[in-house]
């Protein structure tokens, strides 16, 4: 189980950090197309607003799977033993159903029914759908990591109760 993190976490850091460096080249160049050459790119300004949906929704799953997102957890630092962990489990079943419910089932919607509508983008003439689909993408990385939590949570529990969860 640790590999597949281990291999999961390296793939999404390398995938967004590579995002955010083409994210940021669209931008520059948008910058000297527009105010050195005076002649506005129109591919690269609709370029990074989906480069930008993307590394928002995989660098949130990233974030999330790493413990590294905004949470307010003072009840978590009050809290010690089997309650700390009946509480994490409570937070990750939470996680679970709302990445379920709204990225991975909402989004697989948005996607298929764009699809399916043929609407493309303006400028690149992709498929929207195509754009929607960072949507279920981050969703099934959120489950992953919150179902990694749950397992480790679980073992901390009832197989080493002396150990902590990540």
């Amino acid at each position: 189980m640790k590999n597949i993190v281990v291999i999961v976490n390296k793939s999404l850091a390398l995938f967004t950090i590579s995002l955010s460096v083409f994210l940021v080249l669209c931008v520059l160049w948008q910058v000297i197309s527009r105010y050195v050459l005076s002649a506005p790119s129109t591919v690269t300004d609709e370029l990074a607003r989906y480069l930008f949906m993307w590394v928002a929704m995989i660098g949130a799953a990233y974030t999330a799977g790493q413990h590294r997102h905004l949470a307010i957890d003072l009840l978590m630092l009050r809290l010690t033993g089997v309650k700390r962990s009946v509480v994490g489990l409570i937070i990750q079943t939470v996680i679970i159903v709302f990445s379920a419910a709204v990225l991975i089932y909402g989004g697989s919607t948005l996607v298929s029914s764009t699809l399916a509508s043929g609407q493309i983008t303006p400028s690149l003439g992709w498929q929207m759908g195509y754009i929607y689909l960072c949507l279920p993408v981050s969703g099934v990385l959120m489950v992953f990591y919150a179902l990694v939590d749950v397992v480790s949570i679980i073992r901390q529990l009832f197989v080493q109760p002396q150990v902590g969860f990540r």
